[in-house]
């Protein structure tokens, strides 16, 4: 198996370009850290308080990174909490794997490795689109770990990632023209042009310009989900593409401790279009979490 990388030096230096951009619209980090782990070096950083308990550890989607959260890191830091983000090992961002990723066990694995490196022996999740499924395996593999679950949209968790969705990630990724790439990641992002703010160049670049080689995230059965016990809000975009939003919806009802919300005006990109409603739901959960 291979591990994922930039398929070339002059197309990390574009994606650096891209990032730092993207960097530049959030806040200054308190603390930012590189964790050694099992698979590779995981780059961390963290906002606000030091000191107010279990922080809130935040997952990016596929193709992104720490500045996904640009939008949300403001409002999530005033929930009191620390905030800690974290690029992951296989993405197009900071960290650096080293090493294959060959199922959910290992994905579970550096995660957890990547606690200890911080500190954490308990933690909230939030987890974007494939974070929240990272963050569902990590409570499958690693309970302990996790205190509450925030998931939005995650895929391939509560419902199968269709077809249209698999051939649009090649439309972006496959030596295409331009034109069909930018329709591949608008089409993705509920119709946002990726051209038109920071994050989504960066993300553009980095589909471009970085190799995956990451497991396709395994499907939880009814009895996996029923054993997730901690606090958890599921939030479905009501406008998602990536699965059937309101049957995804029905089998998040499946956690025995979630609350589920189905928000008709959301896309999938719901983290940057209604980044006061999450930190909301979010605060509403870890007070009680």
């Amino acid at each position: 198996m291979a591990v994922g990388g930039f398929t070339s030096e002059a197309g990390r230096v574009r994606f650096m370009a891209a990032h730092d951009e993207a960097m530049a619209e959030l806040p200054e980090p308190t603390a930012t850290t590189d964790v050694e782990t099992s698979f590779g070096t995981v780059r961390t950083y963290r906002f606000g308080s030091a000191d107010a308990g279990p922080p809130l550890v935040l997952l990016p989607g596929t193709a992104s990174s720490t500045p996904v959260w640009a939008d949300n890191l403001p409002s999530l830091v005033r929930i009191g909490r620390p905030v800690v983000t974290i690029d992951l090992l296989g993405e197009p961002g900071l960290s650096v794997q080293t090493r294959p990723i060959a199922g959910p066990a290992d994905q579970a694995r550096w995660l957890g490795e990547t606690f200890d490196g911080l500190g954490l022996s308990v933690a909230h999740l939030l987890g974007l689109s494939f974070g929240g499924s990272s963050a569902v395996n990590l409570a499958l593999h690693r309970p302990d770990l996790v205190a509450s679950l925030s998931l939005l949209d995650p895929p391939n968790t509560f419902g199968r990632i269709g077809a249209k969705v698999v051939l649009a990630s090649l439309g972006v990724t496959l030596p295409l023209p331009g034109p069909v790439k930018r329709a591949s990641l608008r089409w993705i992002a509920g119709g946002a042009e990726a051209d038109d703010f920071a994050v989504g160049r960066m993300i553009s670049v980095g589909m471009r310009e970085y190799r995956r080689a990451l497991p396709h995230p395994k499907y939880p059965t009814d009895d996996q989900l029923r054993s997730i016990t901690v606090p958890t809000l599921v939030v479905i975009a009501g406008r998602s593409i990536i699965h059937a939003p309101v049957r995804a919806a029905a089998r998040a009802r499946l956690l025995p401790n979630a609350t589920v919300e189905l928000w008709p005006d959301a896309s999938h990109a719901l983290n940057g279009e209604f980044p006061e409603r999450v930190a909301e739901r979010v605060a509403a959960l870890v007070g009680t979490a």
